[in-house]
């Protein structure tokens, strides 16, 4: 017999997991503030709590996924039915050395940010980046030319098996935007382990303030957005096809894209997520169309089947 969800939820209250919130509005959990209401979220307290959990879903053939900050996804306007897990507990940052052990549910910017304090060089590509460090070990998140496949030495992952193993950079399969997690979806980050260098710390600063500078000017920082939509196709860039087409200030519902960065789409008048999702795949086919060129969208679309 499938249990059914508020039977689930009941049971998962009297274990004792972790804070758990029920029905929840997936437009708190996203950076696009967009989404419906998952059915429960849970933040369990440590990897036996999560181990317990996944096991109970499974066996119950409930719907579950992990979810960092939100940063890169695009989750349907329906409801969750479903667990959300957050792995906000698994937080720790601590520092030996020149490398750092951090958990997968603290705060990228946060732990690039104290590297920086400490002069320590290799994480100044994600002083930008809103995610969480799992969610950026997943897909492989970068910029300037740098991104995590550059700076994670290993990693600790529950697998498929509950079993925890550890997993190390070239096992991972880095590659532009992807790495073994994103092909693996039932394997969970942990914990990353990130190698890094001493360096000047006013020139790391300095790099950084340019960069920041530039990102204000560039970037639509004053909507919610999930950042860029589009991987760049080889020498190309996908803002710069999406603003030759006169694309710029295009609108659909509530969404629009960025005035400011052609490659954003932004939610500034409380979009529905069909609003993203039609003005993407109308920008996909255009694309297509006129250059043949497929564009490859960065952002996870979920909970659309």
């Amino acid at each position: 017999m499938v249990i059914n969800m508020t039977e689930l939820i009941n049971e998962l209250k009297k274990m004792n997991l972790g804070k758990m919130i029920v029905d929840a509005s997936l437009k708190n959990y996203t950076t696009y503030k967009i989404g419906g209401i998952a059915r429960v979220i849970i933040y369990p307290k440590n990897i036996e709590a999560l181990i317990t959990l996944i096991k109970k879903l499974k066996a119950n053939h409930v719907k579950y996924m992990v979810l960092g900050n939100g940063s890169n996804v695009l989750f349907s306007d329906k409801v969750y039915d479903g667990v959300i897990i957050k792995l906000d507990e698994f937080n720790k940052i601590e520092f030996q050395g020149n490398k750092v052990i951090v958990g997968s549910g603290a705060s990228l910017m946060k732990v690039a940010y104290q590297s920086i304090r400490r002069g320590l060089t290799g994480l100044e590509f994600a002083t930008g980046i809103p995610g969480s460090v799992g969610g950026a070990v997943y897909m492989n998140a970068g910029a300037y030319k740098s991104d995590m496949g550059y700076v994670v030495s290993k990693i600790k992952v529950l697998t498929p098996k509950m079993t925890v193993i550890t997993m190390v950079n070239r096992e991972l399969d880095f590659h532009y935007r992807t790495s073994f997690l994103k092909k693996h979806k039932d394997y969970i980050c942990l914990e990353a382990t990130i190698q890094l260098k001493k360096g000047d710390k006013t020139a790391i600063e300095q790099v950084v303030e340019d960069r920041k500078k530039r990102r204000l000017e560039s970037q639509p920082l004053e909507y919610p957005s999930a950042g860029s939509v589009f991987r760049n196709p080889p020498d190309m860039f996908a803002g710069k096809l999406i603003e030759d087409l006169g694309y710029k200030g295009l609108i659909k519902g509530g969404a629009k894209v960025s005035e400011k960065h052609a490659n954003f789409i932004v939610n500034f008048n409380s979009a529905q997520a069909k609003d993203v999702k039609e003005l993407i795949e109308f920008i996909t086919q255009v694309v297509k169309e006129k250059y043949n060129v497929d564009l490859v969208v960065e952002q996870e679309f979920i909970n659309w089947e």
